[in-house]
């Protein structure tokens, strides 16, 4: 099927636009995305600032720190 002038038009317009689109989208996933990165980075600085102190807190008070073995069991698995 053939289509008339107004259709290819239609048809031209939409490819435009949805095109726009997805640029569009592309650019909002990209941009949720380095949000979700540098969050995850905030946390993970976060958990290894409260581990340190905990291992910390291990070694002053002279206890074993359990902790470090059960990654050590995790590990070992």
């Amino acid at each position: 099927m053939t289509l008339n002038e107004q259709q290819r038009a239609l048809y031209e317009s939409i490819l435009v636009q949805t095109r726009q689109e997805l640029s569009e989208l592309d650019r909002q996933i990209e941009e949720e995305l380095a949000k979700v990165k540098e969050r995850l980075a905030e946390l993970q600085n976060a958990k290894k600032a409260s581990r340190q102190m905990y291992d910390a807190a291990c070694l002053r008070l002279g206890i074993s720190n359990e902790l470090a073995a059960e990654e050590e069991a995790e590990g070992g698995m």
